[in-house]
């Protein structure tokens, strides 16, 4: 059972080892992590060093292989881990989420050798990753990108632009998915881009309504030389790829609502329980008590949705369908929750002496990234009805 308010999550993990994780992870964010989420989230600054912690730590590689660096644990657990990052501060769950993501191609579609001489430094080695698929014009409609990849020699030349890429401007390594064929999305490849690439540079991050500490950018590549052996997959295989890297990234998103909503429904209760009016706590009205009621349900039905998709993917199931209704329900109920959190600690809540605003404006933004809840929609429906007709 779940405990609410300002303690733990009493948390279902398979393994000792993972119980033992469990308690690193919690050390480590009441330590590093919350104490100074809320000013260096008002100062916009992205805590470099933390991640560099993180990976000596092993928790930029859970989900990967121990042979090459990685943690070696199930999705299920996992996912729980990002979910205590993201409640701590956003900013650090979802960079870690997205870390993952752009590790995703090269360790499920590398070759043995590709894997063996980048992987180790991407899980372990403080390397910090990013993931480029979305641009300018193509968001929703990622088939239609127009960034290129030309064959040069024994190697490719990249030219365009991608948009909206988190920890743009400062990764270590982009995951790239260029055009290197016809139209569609039978024309496109994925490359594993160095970032110090010569011809790579980033834009100024936007300016954003949350997660002010974590930067968001745009990447361009003017005549960026790569050598084959960066190629990641078979030539017109980078769609699928890109896909493949969707539905688990989904399930991190997912995760990460769900913390951030935990940490908005234990700031209303620590408020609650403390506050009085008219010679009564709050928790004693019933108006009150069934919005709790209400939100801690909502928040249960999320953790249990997205740990039902990562068993399956954990046991080499299809999840596609499950990762999308999981991506869209956590981060639906996420917003209300926050929203109502807001409500619940009155004009507390709307100031920023209270963290109850931070995970308001936080949790828009995962109703947005890695596919919008309306493409979440037209996935579930495909997957239930098969594709439109036309």
């Amino acid at each position: 059972m779940t405990e609410y308010g300002p303690g733990p999550v009493d948390r279902r993990l398979p393994t000792d080892e993972a119980r033992q994780l469990m308690t690193l992870v919690r050390d480590l964010a009441a330590r590093e992590i919350t104490p100074r989420a809320a000013a260096e989230e008002e100062a916009g600054h992205f805590p470099r060093a933390l991640f560099t912690l993180l990976s000596e730590s092993g928790l930029l590689g859970l989900a990967y292989p121990e042979e090459f660096g990685g943690g070696g644990q199930p999705y299920e657990v996992y996912l729980q881990v990002l979910e205590e990052l993201a409640a701590a501060r956003l900013t650090v769950g979802l960079g870690v989420s997205v870390h993952t993501l752009a590790c995703h191609a090269l360790a499920a579609y590398g070759t043995k050798e590709q894997r063996a001489e980048h992987l180790p430094a991407m899980l372990g080695g403080g390397l910090l990753g990013a993931y480029c698929l979305s641009e300018p014009a193509a968001g929703s409609d990622a088939a239609s990108l127009t960034t290129r990849a030309t064959r040069s020699g024994d190697g490719w030349v990249l030219d365009g632009t991608k948009a909206w890429i988190t920890h743009g401007g400062i990764a270590d390594f982009y995951t790239v998915l260029a055009r290197t064929g016809g139209a569609g999305a039978h024309g496109i490849t994925a490359f594993l881009v160095p970032g110090d690439a010569e011809g790579l540079s980033a834009g100024p991050p936007e300016r954003k309504m949350g997660m002010k500490g974590s930067p968001t950018a745009q990447v361009h590549f003017d005549g960026v030389r790569i050598g084959d052996a960066r190629r990641i997959g078979e030539e017109g295989q980078g769609f699928a790829i890109a896909l493949a890297a969707l539905d688990s990234g989904r399930l991190g998103i997912a995760a990460c609502a769900v913390g951030v909503a935990q940490a908005a429904l234990n700031e209303a209760l620590a408020y609650l329980t403390t506050r009085r009016q008219f010679g009564r706590r709050l928790t004693d009205f019933q108006g009150l008590r069934f919005m709790i009621a209400d939100m801690a349900t909502q928040l249960e039905a999320g953790r249990s949705l997205y740990l039902a998709a990562a068993r399956l993917r954990d046991e080499g199931r299809p999840f596609t369908k499950e990762a999308a209704m999981a991506k869209l329900f956590c981060t639906d109920a996420a917003m209300r929750i926050t929203t109502d959190a807001v409500q619940l600690l009155g004009g507390y809540g709307y100031t920023a002496d209270f963290p109850a605003e931070r995970y308001l404006r936080e949790a828009k933004v995962l109703q947005i990234v890695e596919g919008t809840n309306q493409i979440q929609r037209l996935v579930i429906a495909r997957q239930l009805t098969g594709p439109e007709t036309r």
